[in-house]
């Protein structure tokens, strides 16, 4: 399997982890931009938001999960991915990679691994082998949301523009 194949194979895969039944009460967003046209830019590959509730203080109070997806060796060591701004931050990676560069990964991050592919043949299940520890993240919960629903609002419509394009 090619470099873009697994990493397809492990977005696909996280992402149905991360809303395993398309549910629209769970908050999630793909490569969210923060400090877009900058020179320190940033981009999360996929980030899920989970409220204590849904009142003020819940949402304040909330913690975000940041998932950064690594495909080889050489795709980990890149300076490119590493962004990790939540309160849980996770790689997710196949199991080879990750015994050969666990000792490289700070303690506070954790690691997701594919676990077989799912019952359909389309995607891996996923296994926690290493759990996040809370980070204290530095960036606001509305900076945060805000930059969530710019991409979610950016594939959105990307996904609609392609359903009217595959409907004329």
């Amino acid at each position: 399997m090619t470099r873009p194949e697994i990493t397809k194979l492990l977005s696909l895969s996280i992402k149905k982890h991360i809303s395993p039944y398309n549910d629209p009460r769970i908050c999630w967003a793909k490569e969210v931009t923060f400090d877009y046209a900058t020179d320190h830019s940033i981009r999360v590959d996929f980030m899920k938001f989970n409220p204590v509730n849904n009142t003020v203080s819940g949402i304040e109070k909330g913690d975000f999960y940041c998932y950064e997806i690594k495909s080889s060796v050489e795709d980990f060591h890149s300076k490119n991915g590493h962004n990790f701004i939540g309160d849980f931050n996770y790689y997710v990676m196949s199991e080879d990679v990750y015994e050969t560069v666990k000792s490289e990964i700070p303690y506070y991050v954790g690691v997701y691994v594919p676990d077989g592919m799912n019952y359909k043949g389309e995607w891996y299940n996923l296994k926690l082998i290493k759990r996040a520890k809370r980070k204290d993240r530095n960036r606001p919960v509305s900076e945060m949301l805000l930059m969530m629903f710019r991409s979610a609002v950016r594939d959105f419509r990307k996904n609609k523009e392609v359903k009217v394009i595959n409907e004329i």
